[in-house]
């Protein structure tokens, strides 16, 4: 398990290392603040017009608003629709629950291979399989890919969970701060959120909240509920001496924003990243990414404002505003459907008294169609034309498995450098965190004697694209068996061509199916030499019974004497 947790009422004067760990943790997030801003005011427009469910603009405590309507951008939900389809594409391309989407490796061992170490490590894929499932991690991920596709930036945190050893939380847009190592690589993350004094006290314990927090707390009643905003931070854990021991990797602090009097709320260091980051695309040394909403954005904008314009046009030509005769004011006049209104003077003047003040057909098709355009620019930028596969077969029948998995495969090509940054960047820090914190949990099983210490253990993603090709290699070994079989009718010499043995250990390993299936070498070359030798014992047995018959058949006809004074087995050998 990772350091015990740490908290402190410590007086400010008597803590000097403590002072220094808050004031950096303090400085470095009014730096991020500084240099996020630009990106917090385009993901407010985002938002606004996309997924304003998942952006606090403000971190405000006791906020009474929070419950207002949030949709006031809105009117065709044609962008949050196609978001979240790409969101939905992009996971099940990658993090399929209901698939296999990643293996274990060391060296070129892997766990489709039937030796102890490919047992040991396909044993620790279905545990991992397991741990994922039963926690909230796929839930984590939808949201994740929801918020990397409209904000280009994305976050989890995972820690750990008594019950299901896992535990993902993710922050939204707006909380949150981010910033690069020198490898580029998203490593920094603080953030900005609230708690309410019962949650604080309950998260943190009452000896480690502030005097008044910790008042609030015995005070009770709606002071329980009373907000307090709270300090997030992670950082990789240098070289300067602010507390924590040097073999943690990672620190990681929470405290009381504004308040001087507790130095920190916890503090705690890990061995790993809890934080997973994600972004879409990257230009230099952005800590941020941008996504396909962006791109989206001015199709989007397009599209609230001639849906309005365009329910506008229907509203005036259904209930058009009307001019009238200056004899019809405070006259009764009639706009039902079947109604009349008389007017004095009518019948000699020609015109109606009473029309509408446009005398024009409004072009409500010409908007409807431009409409359709602007909606499908919109779900080609967020690649909903390659996720969506099957609704593009509506008028066949005849469209088979393979054929959808191999138009999704091409597909997922089109998402490549992203799918590639979150194979790099996101999913092995994923796996890594949760295979240590299993490991120190002992819920994998110890490793064979084979594999030494420290070797270092790969993980390989098998994404829509790798299962296609997989797939079609697997129908190129069935098709040679057929023929081969055919041929054999013909030629049965054709048999010695094809190394079985290794042809049907290939086809289960495309296939994806478990190591246990497949007999390990050992295995067989023991099953086939019992064979041989029950069958070489039962030839000699065989053997021995003709040669037993034989010698009785010997043995009755030289006891039969045919005449002549000869027997009948002389009588046969020709012997006098």
């Amino acid at each position: 398990m990772n350091a015990r947790a740490q908290g402190g009422m410590t007086p400010v004067a008597g803590d000097p290392i403590g002072i220094k760990l808050r004031k950096q943790f303090d400085g470095r997030l009014s730096g991020l603040k500084v240099n996020r801003y630009s990106w917090w005011v385009h993901w407010r427009e985002l938002a606004d017009y996309v997924l304003p469910r998942r952006y606090k603009w403000l971190i405000t405590p006791n906020q009474a608003a929070r419950g207002s309507p949030i949709n006031q951008h809105i009117i065709d939900s044609t962008g949050t629709l196609a978001a979240r389809n790409c969101a939905a594409g992009m996971l099940t391309g990658t993090t399929n629950p209901t698939k296999q989407w990643f293996r274990l490796k060391i060296n070129k061992i892997d766990s489709t291979q039937t030796g102890p170490v490919s047992l040991w490590l396909a044993e620790c894929e279905r545990l991992l399989r397991a741990i994922f499932q039963a926690s909230n991690f796929y839930q984590a991920m939808a949201t994740f890919y929801f918020d990397l596709v409209v904000f280009g930036t994305a976050a989890i945190l995972i820690y750990e969970d008594f019950e299901n050893i896992i535990k993902c939380y993710n922050p939204c847009a707006g909380e949150f701060f981010l910033d690069n190592s020198s490898d580029f690589k998203a490593k920094i993350f603080y953030r900005e959120f609230v708690l309410t004094v019962a949650q604080a006290v309950e998260e943190f314990g009452i000896d480690n909240v502030s005097p008044s927090v910790a008042q609030s707390f015995r005070d009770g009643n709606a002071q329980l509920t009373r907000e307090i905003l709270i300090g997030h931070g992670i950082e990789p854990n240098d070289k300067r001496d602010l507390g924590f021991p040097e073999h943690f990797v990672f620190r990681e602090l929470y405290w009381e924003l504004g308040s001087a009097s507790t130095l920190f709320l916890r503090k705690k260091g890990y061995f790993e990243n809890p934080l997973i980051p994600g972004r879409w695309d990257l230009v230099g040394n952005d800590a941020y990414g941008r996504a396909p909403a962006m791109d989206a954005l001015g199709d989007i904008k397009q599209l609230q404002q001639e849906t309005r314009r365009k329910a506008q046009a229907i509203d005036k030509t259904v209930n058009p505003p009307m001019v009238a005769d200056i004899q019809l004011k405070n006259q009764p006049a009639s706009l039902l459907p079947g109604g009349t209104t008389y007017i004095t003077g009518f019948a000699s003047s020609g015109k109606p008294g009473f029309a509408s003040v446009y005398d024009m057909k409004f072009p409500v098709g010409e908007i409807t169609e431009d409409i359709k355009e602007v909606q499908d620019r919109i779900k080609k930028t967020f690649f909903n034309d390659i996720f969506q596969i099957i609704s593009q077969f509506e008028t066949r029948s005849n469209v088979s498995a393979t054929e959808i998995d191999a138009r999704r495969a091409e597909g997922m090509l089109m998402v490549g450098p992203v799918l590639q940054r979150i194979m790099s960047e996101t999913l092995p820090n994923a796996i890594d965190r949760t295979f240590a914190m299993a490991s120190r949990a002992q819920i994998l099983p110890p490793p064979p004697p084979e594999l030494r210490s420290g070797m270092n253990i790969d993980i390989e993603f098998v994404s829509m694209l790798a299962q296609a090709q997989e797939a079609a290699a697997a129908g190129g070994i069935e098709r040679v068996f057929g023929i081969t079989g055919n041929v054999a009718g013909v030629d049965p010499a054709i048999m010695d061509v094809i190394d079985y043995d290794y042809g049907v250990m290939k086809y289960s390993s495309l296939l994806n199916n478990d190591p246990k299936l497949i007999r390990t070498p050992e295995a067989i070359k023991a099953l086939r030499d019992e064979r041989r030798q029950q069958q070489q014992q039962q030839a000699m047995a065989q053997q021995a019974d003709t040669a037993q018959k034989l010698a009785g058949g010997a043995e009755t006809l030289s006891n039969v004497n045919v005449g002549g004074g000869k027997s009948a087995l002389q009588n046969l050998t020709g012997a006098s």
